[in-house]
């Protein structure tokens, strides 16, 4: 029986424990004499406040309209006393009055949680009104203050048990203040802020006149005891005597009420606290939220070894065993082979079909290069009229600047996300920013006056009164004197929320703290304070100011004597981590950060922003105004103790466009050096007798015109039908046309320099049987580029795709001129070389004889052949290379996986820029992140039903989406979620409960702000109706707007106006009028980010956190059109980097598989000839993608470009080569590639290597760090490793592996034409 017993009482205490925590009230004062402390009111001070009686009355009796007020909030005490037979209370009807008016305030900010307001409360009702107030509550300090010598109460001391204050402590303590984003214990526990916060801080912060609420000081002594008799206190219980006796305060006993946890509904309500507002009603196990796991390819790991590096290990190990029996192998059939039986192989049909391709295609270009050569002028006059016809167009080119255009795709996510929040809720506004850091002042030590700590407080240098009057006068500067220029002033174009009523400006600065005022530095306020036995006299100062508003930012009044607002002067919150920075060390997290160590102030000037560009032209001109006042500032004004970065919305683009115009000096010097190079290099000149003759200046300036020619017509093309371009165009296409324009000029001008005109064969046939042994190579090389380059168009990205149908045209202009232009010029250069003209200056003409010098091999030529060439053929060099070539593959695979993705936001502008010291400056010295906002679509939810309210506030839902923020921001060094958000909902549920909020004019039934103090403004009553429940039905829908109407206050907090007005969307509904939201966002922070992958795994995770939410909301409510997803104003900057590797792979993929096709075709069916030249072109992509890791090259959209730009110019490293191998005479495969590289080999290096490595170099010079990065490196690694691979890995793998050669299929066809005549 005893364990049954012991059981049940188990049962019991456990079942008390979870519904609440009991207290021994009223059961241990009841049987006592009911006796009052206090009773009525007694004196109105100066400052507002109203003091109460002294008493040692019975209770009296209270009349039944003061009764009604008192049952709004006091309904449990009055029936719990009701139930002892007891209606007498301590309390008058005007004591009532001011009770309930001092609760409204925390009502509005609370009551969120029911088990906190009902704890809150309960003993502020016992305190004002019980019946045994007298038990409890001592008077410590009374004065005669009335005629009818009525004591006065100035000072009480309220005995309270621990538990009971720990209790309702703890039930508060995580309750969230909506409008403010932060904690309501912040404004609740005044300087000591949530953070510092203890029970017994917090009631002598709620007891202290200094809140401005109390009416007089009310001491709460927390003791453990219940007892008659002197009590121990946690706190030394200061008394002070009347007429110098001693108070008796024998006969004690501590209140000790009944509390409730904060996951558990008190009397009178069927809620619990919200799991943001309460930890302990978060579900337990899983958790709110389920984010996918985190993978890294860093951690994949094979025995303790990153995993690509064991695995391409493992592929070099095995892969050079291979080459190695593969290389002896083929030396052994070298040997063993005969030039006899290679000549024996016939032909298979596809051989022959190519081979027929081939004179098809040599046949119509020798035809074309004769006519060419025939009819100069009828060709050169035409093909310049149309090529500076299309290049006329380009006045109506449209160059993009906005990163938005050039980066995101209209039909990307994040573009699209972007469209749908500027049209709902208009666009993120435009910031301008300044970054002040204090140099060389001192900090201060000052000993703040609410004593919160014994020794004096650090406050940082940017509270030394020198910097913050300088940094004011630049901050009002640029309010009222910058101008725009048609005038337009920061008011013209500024942010103001809460408009018409307050048209100032939305200012994030912490000189707002004190309205941004002078007089308001100077302002000190002094009293007098008990410490310990003596009365000193305290004064409060600015820094006592800021120390209270850096916990309370909310805060309408501070605690100081000083009596200044906290908010700014366009009415809302200024957020310290918003507004101050350098106060957190390195890995210090935002728990009760260290404000006041402050050492860098920054201002945030919020412009309005519109959808339609053209009407953000008042805002861009204020902007340039802004730049250029700053530029001037801090060139001649700026003070010494003073570091300045600023930036403004336009800053960026406007930098982008300086860079790349610039660079213009640069470029230039860059295509000059090749010009000249190119000029020079084209001529044959074996004497200097001959020098002026043989040259070939002129031809190659007309090669290089005929480049920017065909540059040219293909912008204007696109100008013509107004295809918008980019600077990469500008920058890029040039680069890539003259790298495959100056190959096939070195081709064509030394193929013909070194092919003997035949006996009886006119130049004109000479030039076109040139032409037609090049012609082959060189349309497979263009057709292969512009086929990639035009499916490369299929690119979502802007620049991508731009550049790709740029670049695809512009190859085949280039291609086309070349072959009826430059032919037809090179027809009468020829003409003018054997007549012995002079080069340029053709009137002139040299002497005859001269035209009788043999011609000799360059210099190049002549090493290749008999140095180079016999060194790289000798097997142990050959093998050497395929070893080194492969090991160099394997290694780039490698450490491709570990590339660093993203831009880096400091390599986007010139070292020159302010935005770069801006850069770094945010980088050091922020605190928190750009904001991010949970975007509800529009999809039919009803927000008026209960149901769908609880998925998305802080409701009895723990998986709500606020919820899901709220969880996510605990979880910050994963989510990259700094806060818990704000919330329309839920502040539109407490603004409608809290009485004096919603109100309307009596005459027009129209809104009433309800900070009005007016006979005509009367409440809407709504609060009476809803009573437990959150507004829903036909009054969510009337009310709303009034909700977004009305401008936040100390009596009604949770106005929505500031914070909310462009945050709701809705309809109004024109029969009724009620308004319909049709979608909505909830904002919260990002944490700081610094690198291009915090904001890329910032953005990654807020999805996979919105997915969650969206999931949630489709299982719960049944429906699978319900969506949410976060937008922050980077994203669509950042969303590339999520899928720039698949985009990467890609687009590579479509080239080389256009590549391979296109080979395979035009070398004549030969699969052999079209593999050789996808896997040299492979290994040269692979390996530049090896380069950039080890050369510090992140992956982005300009890497991309360059990327497939490498394609190109591959091509040119191994086609011509590749052509010239299958078409030699020689018979053995080694000899084969040893003539190709001896003939042809020559121009790869003369022409596309030399040329472009003189003009690379020069870029190395360029200002701009994007030029030097993404230009120098990767043109540089893209020459020399396309280079190395042409000259050196081809030829070798050409000579063990090369495909068969043509020459018995040429032998044979011609053969049967002899036959057939």
């Amino acid at each position: 029986m005893k364990v049954i017993l012991l059981i049940l009482f188990y049962i019991l205490n456990i079942l008390v424990q979870i519904n609440g925590q009991q207290g021994i009230w009223p059961d241990i004062v009841k049987d006592k004499e009911p006796r009052c402390t206090m009773y009525g009111r007694c004196k109105e001070l100066p400052d507002g406040r109203v003091l109460t009686c002294y008493t040692e009355d019975p209770p009296q009796k209270i009349d039944d309209s003061a009764l009604k007020n008192l049952t709004a909030f006091c309904s449990e005490m009055l029936e719990m006393y009701a139930g002892l037979g007891m209606t007498d209370l301590c309390c008058r009807a005007d004591q009532i009055a001011d009770l309930t008016e001092q609760l409204k305030m925390p009502e509005g900010i609370i009551s969120r949680c029911p088990s906190c307001w009902h704890n809150f409360r309960q003993s502020l009702c016992e305190f004002t009104c019980s019946p045994f107030q007298a038990h409890f509550v001592k008077v410590a300090k009374f004065w005669n203050g009335t005629v009818d010598n009525k004591l006065v109460v100035e000072d009480t001391n309220f005995y309270v048990t621990e538990r009971h204050a720990n209790a309702s402590f703890d039930s508060c303590r995580n309750v969230m203040m909506g409008t403010a984003n932060s904690l309501a214990m912040d404004f609740l526990c005044g300087p000591w802020g949530s953070h510092r916060c203890t029970p017994q801080r917090w009631y002598d912060y709620m007891g202290s006149v200094r809140n401005t609420y109390a009416p007089f000081n009310i001491f709460y002594r927390l003791t453990n005891d219940t007892f008659d008799g002197s009590p121990t206190t946690s706190e030394p219980n200061t008394k002070t005597s009347k007429a110098g006796e001693p108070l008796d305060d024998l006969g004690i006993t501590p209140y000790d009420g009944d509390t409730y946890l904060c996951n558990t509904s008190p009397p009178k309500s069927t809620k619990n606290c919200s799991c943001v507002d309460c930890t302990i009603s978060c579900p337990a196990g899983a958790g709110i939220i389920t984010l996918p796991q985190k993978k890294s390819i860093d951690d994949w790991e094979i025995a303790s070894i990153f995993g690509m590096y064991f695995i391409m290990g493992i592929v070099f190990l095995v892969g050079s065993i291979l080459i190695i029996l593969g290389a002896c192998f083929a030396l052994y059939r070298e040997r063993r082979e005969q030039p006899s039986r290679l000549a024996e192989k016939a032909p298979g049909t596809l051989h022959r079909w190519g081979m027929r391709s081939e004179k098809m295609i040599n046949r119509f270009f020798s035809s074309l290069g004769q006519v060419c050569a025939e009819n100069p002028w009828p060709v050169l006059i035409p093909g310049i009229l149309i090529t500076g016809a299309l290049s006329c167009g380009i006045v109506y080119l449209d160059i993009t600047t906005d990163p938005v255009e050039l980066w995101a795709s209209p039909n990307s996510r994040s573009r699209q996300e972007k469209e749908y929040y500027d049209k709902n809720f208009s666009p993120f506004y435009r910031t301008e920013q300044i970054i002040a850091t204090a140099k060389g002042l001192p900090s201060i030590m000052y000993y703040p006056s609410n004593n919160t700590r014994e020794e004096p407080e650090h406050f940082g240098p940017i509270f030394n009164k020198e910097f913050m009057y300088a940094l004011l006068d630049l901050q009002e500067r640029i309010v009222n004197d910058v101008r725009g220029e048609n005038g337009e002033q920061l008011s013209d174009v500024c942010f103001s929320p809460l408009s018409p009523e307050n048209t100032n400006c939305t200012i994030f600065s912490y000189l707002e703290f004190w309205h941004s005022n002078p007089k308001n530095f100077e302002k000190v306020a002094s009293y007098d304070a008990i410490i310990g036995e003596e009365v000193v006299t305290l004064t409060d100062s600015y820094l006592d100011h800021f120390l209270f508003c850096s916990r309370n930012p909310g805060a309408p009044k501070d605690s100081t004597e000083l009596r200044q607002t906290c908010m700014g002067r366009y009415g809302g919150i200024i957020d310290p981590t918003v507004v101050l920075g350098g106060f957190l060390e390195d890995g210090q997290n935002l728990i009760d950060p260290p404000y006041q160590n402050a050492t860098t102030a920054v201002i945030t000037f919020i412009v309005n922003n519109k959808y339609s560009k053209d009407d953000t032209r008042p805002a861009r001109e204020w902007e340039k105004a802004y730049v250029e006042f700053m530029k001037k500032y801090l060139e001649i004004e700026k003070p010494s103790f003073m570091d300045i970065a600023f930036s403004s919305e336009r800053s960026i683009e406007d930098e982008l466009e300086r860079q790349s115009s610039g660079e213009v000096v640069t470029v230039v010097v860059s295509y000059l050096i090749m010009f000249v190079y190119i000029s020079i290099a084209l001529g044959e000149v074996n004497s200097l007798s001959r020098l002026l003759i043989d040259s070939k200046i002129s031809a190659g300036i007309v090669g290089v015109i005929i480049v920017l020619g065909s540059v040219g017509a293909s912008v204007g093309l696109f100008g013509f039908a107004g295809v918008s371009a980019t600077l990469i165009i500008i920058e890029v296409i040039p680069f890539l046309v003259l790298a495959v324009g100056v190959d096939n000029i070195f081709i064509m001008v030394q193929t013909y320099q070194r092919t003997p005109r035949l006996k009886g064969e006119t130049q004109s046939e000479h030039i076109g049987r040139v032409i037609g042994d090049v012609a082959p190579s060189m349309l497979l090389n263009s057709f292969t580029d512009s086929a990639s380059f035009f499916l490369g168009g299929l690119s979502g990205m802007p620049a991508v795709k731009a550049f790709a149908f740029y670049a695809a045209v512009a190859l085949l202009i280039n291609f086309t001129l070349q072959f009826t232009c430059f032919v037809a010029f090179l027809s009468l250069d020829i003409s003018r070389q054997e007549s012995n003209r002079y080069d340029i200056i053709c009137c002139v003409k040299g002497k005859d004889e001269d035209k009788s010098q043999v011609k000799e091999k360059g210099i190049l030529h002549k090493f290749i052949e008999s140095i180079y060439a016999p060194f790289l053929f000798t097997f142990p060099v050959r093998l050497t290379v395929l070893l080194v070539f492969f090991a160099w593959m394997c290694t780039s695979i490698a450490v491709a996986p570990k590339l660093e993705v993203g831009l880096e936001q400091d390599l986007s502008v010139p070292e020159d820029s302010h935005v770069l010291d801006y850069f770094h400056a945010m980088y050091e010295y922020l605190s928190v992140g750009p904001p991010v906002y949970f975007v509800v679509r529009d999809s039919g939810l009803d927000y008026s039903d209960q149901k769908v309210q609880n998925q998305l506030r802080a409701g009895d839902f723990p998986w709500s989406l606020v919820s899901q923020i709220y969880a996510a921001s605990r979880l910050s060094n994963r989510t990259y979620i700094a806060k818990s958000s704000q919330s329309w909902l839920d502040d539109y549920v407490d603004w409608s409960s809290v009485a004096d909020c919603c109100k309307y004019d009596n005459y027009t039934s129209y809104f009433c702000p309800s900070q009005r103090v007016d006979p005509n403004c009367i409440t809407c009553g709504i609060s009476d109706i809803v009573q437990d429940d959150p507004i829903s039905g036909e009054l969510f829908n009337q009310y709303l707007t009034w909700f977004l109407m009305d401008n936040p206050h100390e009596k009604c907090a949770k106005g929505g106006h500031a914070a909310y007005s462009l945050g709701v969307g809705y309809d109004i509904n024109s029969t009724n009028g009620l308004a319909r939201v049709k979608t909505s966002n909830f904002m919260t922070y990002h944490t700081i980010l610094r690198t291009s992958k915090d904001f890329t795994e910032a953005m990654r995770e807020a999805r996979a956190l919105a997915d969650n939410m969206t999931a949630t909301l489709r299982r719960e409510l049944g429906s699978d059109k319900h969506e949410v997803f976060p937008y922050s104003i980077f994203y669509v900057y950042y969303e590339q980097y999520l899928t720039i590797w698949r985009d990467t792979i890609v687009s590579l993929s479509i080239s080389f598989a256009t590549i391979f096709v296109i080979s395979f075709f035009l070398m004549g069916f030969n699969i052999g000839s079209a593999l050789v030249i996808i896997l040299t072109i492979f290994m040269i992509v692979i390996n530049l993608i090896g380069m950039l890791y080890f050369w510090s090259v992140s992956l982005n959209a300009i890497t991309l470009v360059n990327l497939v730009m490498a394609v190109g110019i591959a091509t040119e490293f191994c086609t011509h080569l590749i052509h010239h191998f299958v078409m030699s005479q020689e018979l053995a495969k080694k000899e084969r590639a040893r003539d190709s590289l001896v003939n042809i080999g020559v121009a790869v290096l003369s022409g596309i290597t030399l040329t472009k490595f003189g003009g690379i170099i020069v870029l190395g010079f360029a200002k701009s760090q994007i030029f030097r990065v993404f230009y120098f490196r990767m043109y540089l690694s893209i020459v020399c490793i396309g280079a190395l691979h042409g000259l050196v890995f081809l030829p070798v793998l050409l000579s063990f592996v090369g495909p068969p050669s043509r020459r018995i299929t040429i032998k044979k066809d011609n053969s049967t034409e002899e036959l057939c005549k």
